[in-house]
């Protein structure tokens, strides 16, 4: 039944209901997407890296993603900027990193560099390849997407992105240690 001149209290609460139900999602969305930029951050971890050499690898459980950690050497750096016009996103403007992290060796320090290693296609799980000289880079092997030692996708596999870099810090020099998680 409706009022004169009025719309009736029933249909009045459904379209308060309908705008809440709209203005939450809404909300939500708008929350969902601005997270989805924001590196992975959380249970702070620490990691020595006092004993890993110059070329070596270092792989840890951090909430319960596989991160990477990398020693570059000078050679492997400098090569960095070789191949640039072949990757999507060389200046790393789409990528989720740190803020720290938005330079050409996406890392706090240059010889240190610290990744999820997951690709950004369908989340495999790419190995390092340094079989191409000073050029080594992270190869998946599913589907043949390709990310050089910064983490920067090539433009010929399926990847459209960048690495991601989770919030770390480093913690000390000497020796040589950082935390994951935490900026």
């Amino acid at each position: 039944m409706s009022q004169e001149g009025g719309v009736a209290p029933g249909r009045r609460r459904l379209h308060l209901l309908a705008a809440f139900c709209a203005l939450g999602t809404g909300v939500g969305v708008t929350k969902y997407l601005a997270d989805r930029s924001l590196p992975p951050a959380g249970n702070a971890t620490p990691v020595d890296l006092g004993d890993l050499p110059v070329g070596r690898l270092r792989t840890v459980d951090w909430n319960g993603r596989t991160v990477w950690i990398l020693r570059r050497s000078a050679a492997e750096l400098a090569a960095l900027a070789d191949r640039e016009g072949d990757l999507i996103d060389p200046d790393s403007a789409q990528s989720i990193q740190p803020v720290g992290c938005r330079n050409r060796h996406r890392s706090l320090r240059p010889e240190v560099f610290v990744a999820i290693g997951q690709c950004t296609h369908q989340g495999c799980l790419p190995q390092l390849s340094q079989g191409r000289g000073v050029h080594g880079e992270f190869l998946c092997p599913c589907h043949t997407s390709r990310f050089d030692l910064a983490g920067r996708v090539f433009r010929a596999g399926p990847a459209l992105a960048n690495l991601v870099i989770p919030e770390y810090r480093l913690e000390s020099d000497a020796p040589l240690r950082l935390v994951i998680g935490e900026a």
